[in-house]
């Protein structure tokens, strides 16, 4: 649908939003939406070089199994625990 505008629909598209938003209001608003992606890349960036330094070491013995965790909700990494190895065998 955006592909088949023709120039004079563009033009008068442009004219209605100079109209509503005022000549002064769109350089800030172009600004902001400028600075607004800047910090959502730099996040992203961020959360990938965290994702990296925080995956696991592999241990110095591979025979031993990792210790078992409880897994927290989705975002909530604070809570997740180990879980205390039990025996479960009755005599």
């Amino acid at each position: 649908m955006i592909g088949n505008l023709k120039p004079l629909e563009i033009v008068l598209i442009i004219v209605v939003i100079l109209l509503l938003f005022g000549a002064k209001k769109l350089p800030e608003m172009a600004r902001s939406l400028g600075k607004s992606a800047r910090i959502l890349k730099s996040e992203a960036k961020a959360m990938k070089k965290d994702d990296a330094d925080s995956a696991p070491a592999p241990t110095a013995d591979p025979t031993q199994p990792a210790p078992r965790t409880i897994q927290a909700a989705p975002g909530d990494v604070s809570s997740a625990r180990p879980v205390a190895e039990q025996n479960t065998t009755k005599s």
